[in-house]
C-alpha cells in the first residue's frame, strides 16, 4: 500500500503487511489520529482484560478457595513478573512496537475468553493471570511509545491524555459492564461470566489491531519533534540518521536521577489508584456492606470522572505549554481528598456521598497524572529521543516493582479482610436465618454448656422426665441453672435442633471432615467475622494514610523533571525552536510548511 497522506509504507505487500508495518514518511493529521486512536483502543482493551477480575473478586475468592492474603500476594507477584516484561519492551526501540501490541492482544484475548474461566483452583487461576500480566507489562511500554512517536511535544499532553484513558476506561468498562450484568443476588460461579464478555470483545479488538496498526520507521521516530512544523525537517534528516549509533548504551544514557526519581514518584503517587483497581470492590463490600453490583456502581463514578480529568488536563497542559503546575496542583488536591476519603471510614455515609467523594478524588489524580506522562517522555527526549521505549521501560519496571512492594505489605495493614471475605457473606446470611436461635445460644450459653457436657442425661430427661432423672439433672446443673433450663426448654430445644441439622458442604464447607450447617457455620466463624468487622475500618484508615504520604513523596520529585513553570517562558522556548527549524530548513533548501 502506498498512500501519501497516510505515510508511505516500507514497500511490503500481501500478507507480509501484517508484520511489516513501518511507515517511511510522517503521516498527515487524519491518518496520524487514526493510528493514535488504534493505540488508545488497544490500551483500553488490554487494561479491561487485566482489571476484569476486580469486578468479581468477592465471587472467585471463595469459589476457588483463595484467601484475601493469597490473592494480594498473587497480584503482587503478577506486577513483579510484569516489571521484567516492561524491561523486555525496551527492545521495541530496536524491533518496533506494533507487532508486540497486536500479538499481545491476540494472546490476552485467548487467555481471557477460554483459558482463565476454565480454572478450577487458585493456582491455575493465578499462573494464567501471571501470563496475562507479563503481556500487559510489555504493552504498557509499547503503547505509550507509539503515542509519543505520533505526537509532537506541542500536543503531547492531549495525546497522553487519550492514552491515559486506556487504564481509566479499562477500569470504567469493567465497572459499567459488571454493574449492568451482575444480578443483585448471584452465585460464586458467576465470576466466569465477566471474563467471557471481556474476552470476546478482546478478540474483536485484536483483529482490528492486527489489520490496522502502523508505526514510524526508526529513522523518523528516533528524532525530537516539537511541533508538526518539524515534519519536513525530520524526514530530510532521517536520510542521514545513524540508528545504531543513537541506540548505543541505552541504559547508561537514561539511568539518571531525573528519570529514576520521577518514575519512582509517580509510582508511589498511584498507590490510591492501584488500591482502587485491585481492592475497591472488596473495600466497598466489607467496609460499607454494599452488594457486588452496587460496589461496581461506585466504580462508574470513580473511573468516569478520572477519564474526564485526564482528557481535560492533557489538553490544558498543552494549551498553557506547561506540565509542572498541573502536577503540583493535582497532587495537592489529591492529598486533601485522600484525607477526606479516609475520614469517612468507620462512619455511615450514604451511597451518593461516597460517590461524590470518590469522583472528586479520582478527578484530582487525573489532573496530575497526564501532565506527568507528557513531561516524562519529554524528560527522556532531553537525554535521547531515540530511546523513548527504553525510558518508558525504566518507568514500567519501577512502577511494577513499587506496586509489587505495595501489595506485599498490604496484608500486614489489612489482616481483617480475609475472614470478612472468606466468611462474611455466609455468616451474615446464616445469622439472619438463625437469628432467634443464635440469640438464645448467646443468652443461655452457661446452661447450654451444661447440657452439652451431659448429653445422655438431658436426652433421657427430655424423653422420660422421671423424678429420678429430674433430681439427677438438678444436681448436675445446680438448682438455679436447672430452673432456667426448665423455663426455657422450648427455646433450648430449638437451638439444639438447629445445631444438629444436616450440613451442607457446598454452602458452608466442612470442619474436621464433617459438613457444616448454617448454625454451625456462624458458631465456627461468627466471632472472627465480628472481631474483624470491628477492627477493619481502622486498618483501612491506616492504609490510606500511607497513600497520603506517598502523594507527598511524588510532589517532591516534580521539580526534577523537564519543562517550564511559566507559560510565558514555555512560549518563548517554542518560538525559539520554530526559528531554529526555519533556519535549518533554509540551509537544506526546504520551504517552511504550513501548520498542519
Amino acid at each position: 500500500m502506498t498512500v501519501a497522506a497516510a505515510g508511505r509504507t516500507s514497500g511490503s505487500k500481501g500478507i507480509s503487511m501484517l508484520w511489516d508495518r513501518k511507515l517511511d514518511s510522517y503521516p498527515d493529521n487524519g491518518p496520524r489520529i487514526f493510528y493514535l486512536a488504534l493505540t488508545v483502543l488497544a490500551t483500553i482493551m488490554l487494561y479491561y482484560e487485566l482489571y476484569v477480575g476486580g469486578s468479581v473478586s468477592t465471587l472467585f475468592l471463595p469459589k476457588l478457595h483463595m484467601s484475601f492474603t493469597f490473592y494480594v500476594y498473587t497480584v503482587a507477584f503478577s506486577n513483579l513478573i510484569g516489571a521484567f516484561g516492561s524491561l523486555f519492551a525496551g527492545l521495541t526501540d530496536r524491533v518496533g512496537r506494533t507487532n508486540i501490541v497486536a500479538g499481545g492482544l491476540v494472546l490476552t484475548g485467548i487467555f481471557v475468553t477460554f483459558i482463565i474461566p476454565s480454572a478450577t483452583n487458585k493456582w491455575t487461576f493465578t499462573i494464567e493471570g501471571w501470563l496475562v500480566g507479563i503481556i500487559e507489562g510489555i504493552c504498557l511500554v509499547a503503547t505509550p511509545a507509539l503515542i509519543r512517536d505520533f505526537s509532537p511535544q506541542v500536543g503531547r499532553g492531549t495525546a497522553m491524555g487519550f492514552w491515559t484513558t486506556g487504564p481509566v476506561l479499562g477500569s470504567l468498562i469493567v465497572a459499567v459492564v459488571a454493574s449492568n450484568t451482575i444480578p443483585a443476588t448471584v452465585s460464586e460461579s458467576f465470576w466466569t461470566h465477566e471474563y467471557h464478555i471481556c474476552g470476546v470483545v478482546g478478540l474483536i479488538v485484536a483483529v482490528i489491531a492486527v489489520l490496522g496498526m502502523k508505526e514510524l520507521s526508526p529513522r523518523l521516530r528516533d528524532q525530537l519533534m516539537v511541533s508538526m512544523q518539524d515534519r519536513a525537517l525530520i524526514e530530510a534528516k532521517a536520510k542521514g540518521i545513524n540508528v545504531e549509533e543513537s541506540l548505543k548504551n541505552p541504559w547508561g544514557q537514561l539511568l539518571k536521577l531525573d528519570v529514576l526519581a520521577s518514575a519512582f514518584g509517580i509510582s508511589v503517587f498511584l498507590f490510591v489508584y492501584y488500591t482502587a483497581v485491585g481492592f475497591g470492590l472488596i473495600f466497598f463490600v466489607t467496609v460499607y456492606g454494599f452488594s457486588t453490583k452496587d460496589a461496581n456502581g461506585l466504580g462508574n463514578w470513580n473511573w468516569g470522572f478520572n477519564c474526564i480529568a485526564v482528557l481535560l488536563f492533557g489538553f490544558l497542559s498543552d494549551k498553557f505549554k506547561v506540565r509542572k503546575p498541573f502536577m503540583i496542583g493535582g497532587g495537592v488536591a489529591a492529598g486533601i481528598m485522600t484525607i477526606v476519603w479516609l475520614e469517612q471510614i468507620g462512619h455511615h455515609p450514604s451511597y451518593y456521598t461516597l460517590a461524590i467523594i470518590v469522583a472528586i478524588l479520582s478527578f484530582t489524580l487525573g489532573i496530575a497524572y497526564v501532565p506527568w506522562m507528557a513531561s516524562f517522555t519529554e524528560t527522556v527526549e532531553a537525554h535521547n529521543p531515540a530511546l523513548t521505549a527504553t525510558g518508558l521501560a525504566i518507568w514500567g519496571w519501577i512502577l511494577r516493582v513499587v506496586v509489587f512492594a505495595l501489595f506485599m505489605i498490604l496484608p500486614s495493614f489489612l489482616s481483617t479482610v480475609t475472614p470478612l471475605v472468606d466468611y462474611g457473606a455466609g455468616v451474615q446470611g446464616a445469622a439472619t436465618q438463625y437469628a432467634t436461635q443464635l440469640a438464645t445460644a448467646q443468652k443461655l450459653a452457661p446452661q447450654l454448656a451444661i447440657i452439652q457436657a451431659n448429653p445422655a442425661l438431658f436426652t433421657q430427661l427430655a424423653a422420660h422426665p422421671t423424678a429420678a432423672l429430674v433430681a439427677q439433672a438438678e444436681k448436675v446443673a445446680g438448682a438455679a441453672n436447672f430452673a432456667i433450663i426448665v423455663k426455657n426448654s422450648k427455646a433450648i430445644t430449638s437451638v439444639i435442633t438447629a445445631a444438629s441439622a444436616p450440613g451442607n458442604a457446598a454452602l458452608y464447607g466442612t470442619a474436621n471432615g464433617k459438613a457444616l450447617n448454617g448454625f454451625q457455620y456462624v458458631v465456627a466463624h461468627g466471632t472472627a467475622v465480628q472481631n474483624a468487622a470491628a477492627k477493619e475500618p481502622g486498618q483501612w484508615k491506616n492504609w490510606y494514610w500511607v497513600c497520603f504520604g506517598a502523594i507527598i513523596v511524588f510532589l517532591g520529585t516534580v521539580p526534577l523533571m523537564k519543562g517550564r513553570w511559566s507559560p510565558k517562558k514555555a512560549k518563548d522556548d517554542e518560538d525559539a525552536h520554530e526559528a531554529m527549524v526555519a533556519a535549518e530548513m533554509a540551509k537544506l533548501g526546504i520551504g517552511v510548511p504550513a501548520t498542519a
